[in-house]
């Protein structure tokens, strides 16, 4: 199983940047996408951005225009910079990627998810 290990959440004033960061924990032979997602209290989770294996991107209306996902494949990493944040934007934040592992094996994996705080 690969393991994703997110950081970057934190509070925040609205107006204010944070850039996410969500990298893999073992050698992987091709990632096929990467995605952010966000669940905020009493709401299900949401796609935020995502990107192809061919760096095409999608993101929710709510986020276009302030939020940029990109991804270093060297690293087996992916980012989610986040500008103008608003308080609406409050919520735990989760990485998700899917690929083939070194060994050729098919994997599907969450990070743990880190808190974003956007508050005056």
């Amino acid at each position: 199983q690969v393991q994703l290990v997110e950081s970057g959440g934190g509070l925040v004033q609205p107006g204010g940047s944070l850039r996410l960061s969500c990298a893999a924990s073992r050698s992987i032979s091709s990632i096929y996408a990467m995605g952010w997602y966000r669940q905020a209290p009493g709401k299900q989770r949401e796609l935020v951005a995502h990107i192809g294996s061919g760096g095409s991107t999608n993101y929710a209306d709510s986020v276009k225009g302030r939020f940029t996902i990109s991804r270093d494949n060297a690293k087996n990493t992916v980012y989610l910079q986040m500008n103008s944040l608003k308080p609406e934007d409050t919520a735990v934040y989760y990485c998700n990627v899917g690929g083939l592992t070194s060994s050729q094996l098919y994997f599907n994996s969450w990070g743990q998810g880190t808190q974003v705080t956007v508050s005056s």
